[in-house]
């Protein structure tokens, strides 16, 4: 039997959140920002988003502003929410609708097709923009629909059966009048009472129908298995400036973490530490320039797959030579013209001049 959309749709007219991306009840919603929110919200908390979300759209009103932007822009307002290919893809994807007169597809299939749009995001934006009668299922919809249910099996294996579960939940008539309300109210019932680790079942509008709330396991739903040990890798990163107090970077490669944006000089990352002697073999070098390199010490960064443990290394130089600076890096002077940098680079750089080999 299927929960009752009258009861959770009564509840979200009631106590629906306000958000900056959020049509107010009675207006439609704007097709750009919902696709940019949930990029954006794409592995980070609505939290951290907002600022972000009130930047860009300040910056970039509509989707045609976005696309008429340089990437590097792009970019520097992206600097800190991480996942990076989702602001190249974000990028990408403007210049594919711009070219379509601005005008989003407003189909499933047809928003699957764009840039960065996978089969998640194209669910959310037909839903809540377009009004089309499908379920997003995120991790607040995973999670409510595993308890509903009291589905067991543990994740990641039990994702795809959890999903068609929760496609079944807008099957009455009055939850595909309402699509767009009928999919943020899932939202919000995850987000703030189906929560992963304290559910307030007394509150919640489908207390009645959750089996996993009958079998008193709501809280541990849903199963995860073990996870394995997250690998370590090493890397090398370097840090310098010259009298002027402008710092060498260099644009890291299209492709991979951190791709496209700017960073310290550095080899690859790889699965063994550095020796000094084989990070300095990859230090940034120019005919004539002597320099002396002081380890500064070393920068723990957590990314989802992996930890990188990369030892900073320091050096201040009289001034650049022009053969330093390259098709792929420049000299950035603090105050300069917003460079994006993502908190990787900003940390490394925080512990480089907390050494005091720039006084």
């Amino acid at each position: 039997m299927l929960p009752s959309s009258a009861d959770l749709l009564r509840w979200y007219d009631r106590h629906r959140r306000t958000l900056p991306w959020r049509a107010l009840p009675g207006q439609g919603a704007d097709p750009y920002r919902v696709w940019l929110s949930e990029i954006m919200l794409q592995q980070t908390t609505v939290t951290a988003v907002i600022p972000y979300f009130e930047r860009f759209v300040d910056a970039f009103p509509d989707v045609t502003a976005l696309a008429r932007a340089p990437q590097d822009r792009v970019l520097a307002l992206w600097a800190g929410l991480g996942y990076y290919a989702r602001a190249r893809n974000l990028h990408a994807c403007a210049q594919v609708v711009a070219a379509r007169g601005g005008q989003f597809p407003d189909t499933v299939e047809g928003l699957r097709e764009l840039p960065g749009i996978g089969p998640y995001t194209a669910a959310a934006v037909a839903a809540i923009a377009f009004g089309r009668a499908v379920v997003p299922v995120d991790g607040n919809v995973e999670r409510v629909t595993a308890r509903l249910f009291a589905m067991t099996d543990p994740l990641p294996g039990a994702r795809r059966a959890i999903a068609r579960q929760a496609e079944t939940l807008n099957g009455d008539a009055l939850a595909r009048s309402r699509p767009s309300d009928f999919a943020q109210a899932l939202f919000d019932l995850g987000a703030g009472i189906c929560t992963p680790r304290t559910p307030a079942c007394a509150l919640c509008p489908w207390r009645g129908a959750c089996a996993g709330q009958r079998q008193g396991i709501a809280a541990t739903l849903p199963r995860r298995a073990a996870k394995a040990a997250r690998p370590i890798r090493y890397g090398a990163h370097f840090c310098m400036v010259d009298a002027a107090g402008g710092m060498l970077l260099v644009r890291r490669p299209e492709k991979g973490l951190l791709g496209g944006m700017m960073g310290l000089p550095g080899p690859l990352w790889r699965d063994t530490p550095w020796t000094k002697a084989e990070a300095l073999a990859h230090a940034p070098k120019a005919p004539r320039l002597r320099v002396e390199w002081l380890r500064a010490g070393r920068v723990k960064h957590v990314f989802t797959h992996f930890t990188l443990l990369a030892d900073i290394y320091a050096a201040r130089i009289p001034a650049f030579p022009n053969s330093m600076v390259g098709e792929d890096g420049m000299v950035h002077h603090a105050g300069g013209a917003a460079v994006a940098l993502p908190s990787l680079m900003r940390k490394c750089m925080v512990l480089a001049r907390s050494g005091n080999v720039f006084d």
